[in-house]
């Protein structure tokens, strides 16, 4: 009886929230019904918390945004009589009602995101057994090898955590293939892959045939591993130190639970982010998905599997026949399946990897490319409107993760709608300059004063619209392929840690600018027009503002396909660990503020003079300070090879950066100790990242973009390629010059080397490097100054990931 009442008071308000909905009231009123619910709207934002406020302030919003659809059908299409205005009309107006439904499912879902709190935790005899998955196909073994050594180091019980190396490679199939060459590569690589994870303790596993592609691959490691939980990592993403231990607790807790989901976090900038120089004070694109959708969606037992970074129940991948591959992301398809089956799934806020995004803007499109079809296949194939199992809210979230990869449809319907009415005179929106100000402008402001609201600490005003302009003018080719054959779009792996050392325009540049160009044409064109050609209505003026902030978009575009080079040869994480470098005798504290695969920095109270011109580099070893685990034991790991490259002054300390020194793979436990066993340093550099961007800082940047950017787009397009460059100097000066000797940052040897490395050389005496008198004194009186040599290691007791396996 009870909730038959609730549904009939829902009822009774909806009804009455749609009779005020369509009361006719003049332009004048709308505009102060408007302005009155956005000056409310500040209010409830600046002086008033918690989740009443939250829903009153989303509610407002709301009512504007619906007063404005109700007016937007019903008085503003093209005449029926004018069939290709109203055609285009039509059009323009299902853009903005799929833009309406996305926003409203939105806020739906992350109105109000769960937040879990401290994961359970139990003793280390009641934990499950966990098999950890690493799916390669091409990666480098530099990548592997990071990997695996740091999901070999986890914090948990060694008995019960048997890491395996999936190689999709190295199969029978790719071994045997027709060309010699290809067949030659394919063993090698799996030769190299085995003596790898012979060597960090890994399991190898291949299989005959690459069928289903990544989801083949994982359930053949199901075939072959026997424990209670998997864990999934794709190569590229290292685990820190307590990935499992915050996480495995959850399925102890609930016996149906078939999924623990982690967010991703990047150790590298995505091309938008890289050219637009925003990777160290703006939130990366996914943020807003890891820090807010996926909370929302949490609540209504809709998060889902998102390919990596993630634990699933084995009992559960069992009842659903293993991993899902009749799509291209068989990850959310695999989540859909089981959600379908009565499973539920759990997000763990935290992040716990650190992976690499890829470099160039053509692999980023060609990743989301794939995940766009892969999300259409399954609302084609496996739509959740008609899932059975699912509740309504389930049905919702997962049609809203879905359709979202719609938007480069409506996207591109924005960008040249207002050209129909520029050049060819067509009205698609019928609306005068006040109905304009009253009801499209006020709607505008409070949609993005309600998403700068909901996410304004992980995504700045506007870039949304950017990146989706970005993938648009690309996505909208892909989404044809599903539609025209839903099952025919194959799996391609995601090219991960190229490096791009020169500044270029992308491959993919021009038709960025022939669209720039043509708004530009549009924005002057309509401004001729409204104040030379007699009879021009003031929508022209609209329309040409219209077209003015498409044209600001298309110019911030151009500076994401002018590709700047990278500021790092390997991506860096800033750290907070303390531990000792031992150079030339002497042994001395030092903080490590952040590290590499290739280098570290470092701080101390000394001052360490590089080497003499032409002299042997300084060398040494870094010994880092152990980490005590989830019992207080210390695990020490073995002093790091490195060699002093540069060297500075930062107030009373000096700074001095070290590349590690020909690191072989019996380093690489060492190694990912260092940068990735604090997981509280992904989250301090998450963090400072997270800080609110309003609507007017965040306007002022993107309107900066729009005009600084396209400046820097044509002068990349006139600079000449590092090729050109270098034989028009061959020609200016044709004797060749002794280059000066410079130290090299060196990464970790790629193992898939035909034959073992050499033993690296003996270490030699110590150089006789006369010190300045001020460089001795300094090292032996400065009472800042720890000399490590006396004061003994601490002793750890556990057995190094390495000893354990």
């Amino acid at each position: 009886m009870r909730v038959a009442l609730q549904r009939l008071s829902w009822l009774i308000a909806a009804a009455a929230l749609i009779v005020l909905l369509a009361q006719p009231v003049s332009t004048q009123v709308q505009l102060a019904m408007s302005v009155g619910a956005g000056l409310c709207m500040v209010v409830l934002w600046l002086f008033f918390r918690g989740p009443t406020a939250r829903f009153v302030f989303l509610a407002m919003g709301s009512l504007v945004v619906l007063r404005y659809l109700y007016w937007r059908i019903t008085s503003t299409l093209p005449p029926t009589h004018d069939a290709v205005g109203f055609g285009f009309g039509l059009l323009l107006l299902l853009a903005e009602l799929y833009c309406v439904f996305i926003l409203f499912v939105s806020l739906i879902i992350n109105a109000d995101p769960l937040d879990r709190g401290a994961a359970p935790v139990d003793p280390d005899e009641a934990l499950p057994s966990v098999d950890i998955f690493v799916p390669s196909y091409n990666e480098d073994a530099s990548i592997l090898t990071a990997t695996l050594a740091a999901a070999r180091a986890l914090d948990y019980p060694a008995e019960k955590l048997t890491v395996w190396l999936l190689d999709d490679g190295g199969t029978d199939q790719k071994c045997g293939d027709a060309d010699p060459l290809k067949a030659a590569a394919a063993r090698e690589r799996r030769a190299a892959m085995q003596r790898l994870c012979a060597e960090l303790g890994v399991r190898y596993l291949t299989r005959a045939r690459n069928l289903h592609a990544k989801a083949g691959n994982l359930n053949n490691g199901l075939a072959h591993g026997r424990s209670e939980i998997v864990a999934v990592l794709d190569a590229d993403h290292v685990p820190f130190r307590s990935f499992l231990r915050e996480t495995v607790g959850y399925f102890a807790r609930d016996p149906r639970l078939f999924l623990v989901q982690t967010p991703h976090a990047f150790l590298n900038p995505d091309p938008i982010e890289r050219n637009l120089r925003t990777f160290e004070r703006m939130p990366s694109e996914n943020e807003m998905f890891y820090g807010i959708t996926q909370r929302g969606l949490d609540k209504w037992n809709g998060s889902f599997f998102c390919g990596s970074a993630a634990l699933l129940r084995r009992t559960a991948l069992d009842e659903a026949g293993g991993f899902s591959g009749i799509t291209i992301t068989e990850d959310c398809e695999t989540a859909l399946d089981l959600h379908g089956k009565g499973w539920t799934s759990v997000y763990v806020e935290t992040p716990l990897i650190a992976g690499l995004q890829p470099a160039s803007l053509s692999d980023f499109i060609g990743q989301r490319s794939r995940w766009c079809q892969g999300m259409f296949q399954i609302l084609i194939l496996k739509n959740p409107a008609f899932r059975p199992g699912l509740r309504p809210i389930q049905r919702l979230a997962y049609l809203s993760s879905m359709t979202f990869w719609f938007f480069p449809v409506p996207r591109l319907i924005f960008m040249f709608a207002p050209l129909l009415h520029i050049f060819f005179d067509m009205k698609v929106f019928v609306a005068n300059v006040q109905e304009s100000i009253a009801y499209t402008a006020t709607y505008i402001v409070i949609n993005l004063m309600m998403q700068n609201y909901l996410y304004g600490r992980v995504r700045w005003p506007f870039m949304s619209e950017l990146y989706e302009f970005v993938l648009g003018l690309f996505l909208f080719k892909a989404i044809g392929k599903v539609i025209v054959s839903p099952r025919k779009p194959t799996f391609n792996v995601t090219a991960k840690g190229t490096s791009l050392d020169h500044d270029h325009l992308s491959s993919l540049a021009w038709p960025f600018f022939a669209v720039y160009g043509l708004l530009a044409v549009g924005c002057v064109t309509a401004l001729y027009r409204y104040l030379f050609e007699p009879g021009v209505t003031s929508l022209m003026l609209v329309v040409g503002l219209w077209t003015l902030f498409n044209l600001i978009t298309a110019g911030a575009a151009l500076g994401v396909v002018a590709e700047r080079a990278e500021t790092e040869s390997t991506p860096s994480l800033p750290i907070r660990r303390e531990g000792r470098l031992t150079i030339d005798g002497y042994a001395i504290d030092v903080a490590v503020d952040r590290v590499s695969a290739a280098t570290c920095t470092v701080r101390m109270s000394a001052v360490l003079p590089l080497s003499e011109p032409g002299g042997a580099p300084r060398r040494g070893t870094l010994t880092v300070a152990p980490l005590p685990d989830t019992h207080g034991r210390l695990t020490p790991h073995a002093p790091l090879p490195v060699i002093l490259t540069r060297s500075s002054f930062a107030g009373e300390t000096s700074v001095c950066e070290l590349a590690f020194d020909r690191l072989q793979s019996r380093d690489a436990a060492a190694h990912a100790d260092l940068m990735y066993g604090d997981p509280g340093a992904m989250r301090r550099f998450l963090g400072r990242r997270h800080v609110h961007k309003n609507l007017f800082s965040g306007t002022a940047q993107f309107v900066w973009w729009g005009l600084s950017e396209p400046w820097r787009a044509l002068a990349y397009a006139f600079k000449p390629s590092p090729e050109a460059a270098e034989a028009a100097e061959a020609v200016a000066a044709p004797e060749p010059r002794a280059a000066a000797p410079a130290i090299q940052a060196l990464t970790l040897p790629p193992v898939a080397a035909p034959a073992p490395a050499p033993a690296p050389p003996a270490p030699a005496a110590p150089p006789v490097v006369e010190a300045p008198p001020d460089w001795v004194r300094l090292m032996l009186e400065n009472e800042n100054q720890a000399i490590l040599g006396g004061q003994g290691a601490r002793s750890g007791q556990a057995a190094t990931a390495g000893q354990a396996a």
